[in-house]
């Protein structure tokens, strides 16, 4: 019953003709979040039948702001193949991109987008709840905060009678969450012309920007020489934190490889990242306005640039720490400027916390090795073996701690 009456709800919000420019409304935002976010969506694992409710959905937002398919058989769908489980070594299926095109009859395209699949009920495992076997991961933040913004997004550039000087492509991709499957797959079968786009933008995870201390990760800012002076010269109440690297664990990746300028916006981790608990009430729906509103800022501040000049970045490594023979179960900040790395969750019975790591702590040290950032607590964890216990230091209120982690 929810779910019937925010579509209604929906449907009536995209049924109506705009004939002004439309700012950023929260309460869209909320909209979109919530069907996506619904129990109904099962989760929107990559090919289910969650999957297919989300993509429908997202599918009658693009058509109702008249928005041209940029699927196959001028659909808006795209189809993919996959393969499920880690590192896809499981079982092959199809999957979905959906494609809506903004027509400005210019020379060069900018693409917005964001994945909506998520984890399903951990059938594919990347859970880190304690216990998440078929308990539905409703993916709010993760991400059906990036959808409502490339939806949002695409009303205001198709109802705000200005055009621009670029055409705009949104898509929504599926796959991500088993590593990037549906704009690996794009980049490969493009439905534009790839050599025509100026640059990409990227949306993970933008719903739970901190009110206090307001931060914005923008990662890939090192791949055109106007993004750093652009994002500066930016008026706006977030703190915004670069990164220059291309290369990061979201779709963008997908766009820099080939040669492609982007910007990734994320608003940090929290502990309900990849469970249960990641629900559509822990939204933080004026900061992702805030978000989405810079966003527009950005690309109205470049509309009469020529194509964007693209540069190569040095690189962070994309591994996960399942990609490690370890793991100590924390969620890392993206976002702190802390000498370390500021721990923002704690997943019971691993490692780091039956060792007493809490939220909150800055880990600095792991065995020998000094940790100021997250590139190096990664090459960190690839030094240890399974059940190897080493000592670990911990900044906690002031205090530095030493405590001992079992692997």
């Amino acid at each position: 019953m929810l779910l019937r009456t925010l579509l209604l709800f929906s449907f009536l919000f995209a049924s109506s003709s705009f004939a002004w420019s439309q700012k950023i409304d929260e309460k869209k935002i909320k909209t979109h979040i919530k069907i996506l976010a619904d129990d109904a969506m099962q989760g929107r694992q990559t090919g289910s039948e969650g999957e297919r409710l989300a993509l429908e959905y997202i599918e009658k937002q693009f058509k109702n702001l008249n928005l041209l398919p940029k699927g196959e058989s001028s659909t808006y769908t795209q189809v993919f193949p996959f393969k499920a489980g880690m590192h896809g070594t499981g079982t092959e299926g199809v999957a979905h991109n959906v494609l809506a095109y903004l027509d400005n009859q210019a020379d060069k395209t900018i693409i917005i987008g964001a994945h909506y699949d998520h984890l399903g009920r951990a059938e594919n495992g990347s859970s880190l709840d304690a216990n998440p076997t078929g308990k539905i991961h409703n993916g709010a933040d993760d991400n059906a905060s990036g959808v409502a913004g490339v939806i949002e997004l695409a009303r205001y550039f198709s109802t705000n009678n200005v055009k621009e000087k670029s055409n705009f492509l949104f898509i929504c991709f599926s796959g991500e969450e088993l590593g990037l499957f549906g704009s690996k797959y794009y980049t490969e079968h493009p439905t534009i012309e790839l050599l025509n786009v100026t640059y990409m933008i990227n949306m993970d995870m933008i719903g739970r920007l901190n009110p206090t201390t307001k931060s914005v990760s923008i990662s890939g800012s090192g791949t055109s020489p106007v993004w750093e002076p652009t994002l500066k010269t930016m008026s706006t109440k977030l703190a915004i934190k670069t990164d220059s690297s291309g290369i990061g664990p979201s779709d963008h990746s997908s766009f820099y490889l080939k040669d492609i300028p982007v910007l990734h916006f994320f608003t940090g981790s929290h502990s309900d990242y990849h469970k249960p608990s990641d629900d559509w009430d822990k939204i933080n729906y004026s900061g992702e306005k805030e978000v989405l509103e810079l966003i527009i800022a950005v690309i109205e501040k470049l509309d009469s640039e020529s194509k964007l000049a693209f540069l190569t970045t040095k690189n962070k490594s994309m591994s996960s720490a399942r990609s490690f023979k370890v793991t100590l179960g924390v969620m890392p900040s993206y976002t702190s400027d802390a000498s370390g790395l500021l721990i923002d969750g704690v997943t019971e019975n691993r490692p780091a916390h039956k060792a007493g790591i809490l939220t909150g702590d800055i880990l600095t040290q792991i065995g020998e090795y000094p940790i100021k950032d997250i590139q190096n607590y990664m090459d960190a964890l690839g030094k240890f073996e399974k059940g190897q216990t080493v000592p670990v230091k911990v900044k906690r209120k002031g205090e530095l701690l030493t405590l001992n982690i079992t692997f």
